[in-house]
């Protein structure tokens, strides 16, 4: 199945000179969806995943099926204040600014095998901040897996050392 072609491209949005690439359609689409899920979970069997971690709020579309189908659990990362009991917490750079993610301080167990999976490879910031917070935990990270990679904005370069495993690129 191409699943490009169930990507659909948004010139100047957010702003003048980006093309937005909108996976809406993917989502919207049953087939296309479970093809994307199924090559994931495919992915984290090959890799021997124990676990799932997925960044707000992409990462938790596309992680919840792939650790449901391989009967593992998902640990959502998140933005301050959105989760409940004591959490880890990293500040990381944006292009335009900081963001902060969380994760509880007890979601990976020392040694687990942790597969990250997020919507977009873009400059890898916010997977890095994740791999960073699994590894303050303990967990081993055997994989990133990603539905899109932008391959101008070099996110792969940020991530060297880990396997990156992506289902399309632009």
């Amino acid at each position: 199945m191409n699943l490009n072609d169930y990507v659909a491209s948004i010139p100047d949005f957010p702003s003048k000179g980006i093309l937005f690439r909108d996976i809406t359609p993917l989502m919207a689409d049953g087939e296309a969806f479970r093809y994307a899920c199924d090559e994931l979970t495919e992915y984290a069997r090959k890799i021997g995943a124990e676990v799932v971690a997925g960044p707000e709020s992409r990462g938790f579309i596309f992680g919840c099926p792939v650790a449901y189908n391989l009967n593992i659990g998902f640990v959502p990362v998140r933005k301050p204040n959105k989760l409940p009991r004591k959490t880890i917490s990293i500040t990381y750079e944006l292009e335009y600014g900081t963001n902060e993610l969380h994760i509880h301080e007890d979601a990976i167990k020392p040694g687990q095998k942790v597969l990250i999976i997020d919507d977009l490879l873009a400059t890898g910031g916010t997977v890095d901040a994740t791999i960073k917070l699994v590894e303050q935990l303990g967990g081993e990270v055997v994989g990133c897996a990603f539905l899109i990679e932008l391959e101008d904005l070099k996110g792969r370069e940020a991530l060297s050392g880990y396997d990156v495993f992506t289902l399309m690129k632009y």
